[in-house]
């Protein structure tokens, strides 16, 4: 899950105290996975967003009165322009937000002051791009700004702090650090310049009887402030601001469907209604008269008309957003149609999820919050792993929803946020309810869900076995493994630990690059033959997350490819007879193998195959030193250390093993029996999972023991000995006559040895 955490907006105009109960911040929406709502700023607390009246081209302006920014305003208006936003299209969602405040604040004092509301019309936002014009206008009806208000919020930045946000953006800079100080000290409305080559704010406050307009250029360093006069352009209450957008910027942001993109993808679920004016179609009848035939004259009155449709372009107000979010509504009255319409639509997913969960949490901490398990694992690692985004956890971040909260802290930096106590809070009970979530799907009958959530995320539960030590207990049970005796179907922990005999004291598993390497592997024999089941881990993470969980169900994991396995039904006195027995054979194989194993004994886990190579108890396996090998960054010299000792088992039954016990007694310094003796190790080498040092070596080795196996079977030498004898008996019946020719003595006059 990877919330973008914004801080929650102020309201405009009056003190935070004043406008909400002490101890209790504004609403701070959130959407995981993809954003969080985009703060309001903190500016515009002074200010009521503003009606711009549009000017006809050429038009006089109407003398007003002009004034110079503040100092520090105008570096901000520089920073703004050149550095501070990373994409131009949020200046869409900083003044909707804007808005949203001017309407959040009226609404607040119509509380104790009914008459604020007056006849200004419901509490709405409406968006009007021009393409012809060029220009942008954004419409509120809230609580609009008095002339004072104006020049306070529009001209000085006294109370927004911009000295300190200044220094904070040249410290981030001088970091390297991502600017997320947006909405920390209320800039939001100068971002409008970043797509406007002047700005024109009209705005009418209940407070005052006149309205007024603002009015600036982008590199300018003063503004305008001057009365509205004319009467099409007057306001009953709130603001309205005119983009007139660059050059550059016409196409893109005065196009009516980039519009309704930005406000349903930047402001979705701005708790007042969003209007666009977009183009619509519809049907309509129209009559028309039918010609007349040749030669036949028609008086008007018998002319037929015959209807016919058409389809009709014409110009309406959409709304653009969904005023009450999904998650505030009651669970009850949400269809799951309407759940999955939310996801596809805010997520831009085209599959149903998975599975959903809406809560409330109360308590220390209250919050709502929509959580969902997508249909399909991301195609790109870096939709799931983002470096931008704060994770809630790393393994959950497919997990994707909206969390909203009226406990967040106001005021600060994301990455503040993110570290609050607030938040950690939060996220323990988020992870809490996604593995109830995912719980639910492994429970269901049909466990076609659950396939389809495993195939695609179960990476990402192992990796939390790795990362999340602490939900060990709720990780487990969801983990699905093949096995020994469920070999083309997955089964879970759970399963496994059922149907373990009452003797058995250990879950068994072991580590290959393969299914069919983990089948056909021979420390199984001994294992299967007995009828215990052996889990195989055949992914690259499998083996790190098992060795972390360390135990289930008070059982303890135990890899069958290490040193001292234990099966639990041994014979002491009988394998006590068979180390004695075999006790020469094995000094005499380690003398011959030398510093290649550590020791040789008799092994407890074979049965047709004549020897295995384990590793020692605290070193790796041999899945785990080719994958640390196969590392592009991996060091040589851990990689020696870690790699531990490598033990030679042998099957005292089998022939070839009883064999070489007769040579060592028999023959100690027999070649062929030593030969035997590297092939084994060789061979044994290649079956347990471990890379020759010199797979060419090891080829010319079995080349040899063919030789030698075949011994000139199947008639070869009979043939060759018949061709040799053929051969000489026509060499002696020609040898009287034979004649020998002496070099040329004609040279060549380029002959270089000429005298």
């Amino acid at each position: 899950m990877a919330p973008a955490l914004r801080p929650s907006p102020s309201s405009r105009g009056l003190p935070r105290a004043a406008l909400v109960p002490q101890g209790r911040g504004a609403a701070a929406r959130c959407a995981v996975g993809v954003r969080w709502e985009a703060a309001r700023r903190r500016m515009v607390e002074v200010r009521c967003d503003a009606a711009v009246a549009e000017k006809p081209a050429g038009e006089e302006e109407t003398a007003g009165e002009k004034f110079e920014y503040q100092a520090e305003v105008s570096r901000l208006l520089d920073l703004i322009v050149h550095s501070l936003y990373s994409h131009k299209e949020v200046f869409l969602r900083e003044l909707v937000s804007n808005a949203s405040d001017a309407l959040d604040k009226l609404r607040f004092l119509s509380v104790t002051d009914p008459s604020v509301l007056a006849d200004g019309g419901e509490l709405e936002i409406r968006i009007k791009p021009d393409s012809e014009a060029g220009t942008l206008t954004i419409t509120d009806t809230g609580i609009g700004m008095t002339k004072d208000e104006l020049k306070d919020c529009l001209g000085t930045i006294a109370q927004s702090g911009t000295s300190k946000f200044l220094k904070a953006l040249k410290e981030n800079k001088d970091l390297g650090a991502d600017n997320g100080l947006i909405g920390q000290f209320g800039v939001g409305f100068y971002s409008a310049f970043l797509v406007a080559e002047r700005v024109v704010v009209s705005t009418k406050s209940p407070k005052a009887d006149k309205q007024y307009v603002w009015e600036a250029e982008a590199d300018s360093s003063s503004y305008i402030i001057k009365e509205e006069t004319d009467p099409e352009k007057m306001l009953t209450r709130g603001t309205q601001i005119t983009l007139y957008l660059r050059d550059d910027d016409k196409y893109e942001f005065a196009d009516p469907a980039r519009i309704q993109g930005l406000v349903k993808n930047y402001s979705q679920f701005v708790s007042f209604p969003i209007y666009t004016w977009q183009e619509k179609s519809r049907t309509v009848e129209v009559e028309e008269e039918e010609e007349s035939k040749e030669g036949e004259e028609a008086t008007e009155g018998e002319k037929q008309k015959k209807k016919k449709t058409i389809t009709e372009k014409y110009w309406d107000w959409e709304l653009a957003n969904e005023t009450k979010p999904i998650w505030m509504r009651n669970p009850k009255e949400v269809e799951k149609t309407e759940y999955n319409e939310f996801y596809k639509k805010t997520f831009n997913e085209f599959l149903d999820p998975l599975a959903y969960t809406h809560f409330t949490t109360e308590g220390e901490v209250e919050f709502r919050s929509v959580l969902y398990v997508p249909g399909m694992a991301p195609l790109s690692n870096e939709e799931i792993m983002n470096p931008k985004t704060k994770n809630i956890r790393l393994y959950l971040s497919f997990v994707k929803g909206g969390v909203d909260s009226n406990d967040l802290p106001l005021n600060v930096s994301r990455e503040i946020l993110q570290e609050s106590r607030i938040v950690r809070i939060m996220r323990k009970r988020l992870v809490r309810k996604t593995f109830d979530m995912i719980q639910e799907i492994a429970e269901k009958d049909d466990k076609e869900d659950y396939n389809k959530f495993w195939e695609s995320f179960g990476k990402f539960m192992k990796l939390g076995c790795i990362e999340d030590t602490g939900n060990h207990k709720r990780l487990a049970p969801l983990l699905r493994f093949y096995s020994s005796k469920h070999e083309t179907d997955l089964i879970s922990l759970d399963q496994y630990v059922e149907n373990m005999p009452e003797n058995q004291k250990a879950i068994y598993y072991i580590a290959t690059d393969s299914l069919q390497s983990a089948k056909t592997a021979p420390f199984l024999e001994k294992l299967v033959q007995k009828d215990i089941e052996v889990l195989y881990l055949i992914e690259p993470i499998d083996e790190v997350a098992i060795q972390n969980l360390q135990t289930y169900k008070e059982k303890k994991f135990v890899d069958i490819s290490k040193e001292d396995l234990e099966l639990g039904d041994e014979d002491e006195d009988k394998e006590k007879e068979r180390k004695q027995e075999y006790t020469l054979l094995c000094d005499w194989i380690k003398q011959q193998l030398g510093d290649k194993v550590a020791k040789v004994q008799i092994s407890k886990r074979l049965s047709s195959s004549p020897c295995v190579l384990v590793s020692s108890k605290f070193g790796w396996s041999a899945n785990m030193e080719r994958l640390m090998k196969a590392q592009t960054l991996g060091d040589t010299s851990s990689l020696e250390f870690m790699r531990g000792r490598r033990i030679f088992e042998i099957n005292p039954d089998h022939p070839i093993v009883k064999d070489l016990s007769a040579a060592c007694k028999n023959e100690p310094e027999s070649t062929e029996a030593k030969r035997a003796v590297e092939l084994l190790y060789e061979a044994a080498l290649i079956s347990s999972g471990y890379t020759p040092d010199s797979p060419a070596e090891l080829g010319g080795k079995i080349y040899e023991m063919m030789t030698m196996a075949l011994g000139g079977r199947c008639g070869r030498l009979e043939t060759e000995e018949a061709e040799v004898t053929a051969s000489v008996d026509a060499d002696s019946s020609e040898g009287a006559t034979t004649e020998v020719v002496e070099p040329s003595e004609v040279r060549t006059e380029s002959d270089p040895w000429k005298d």
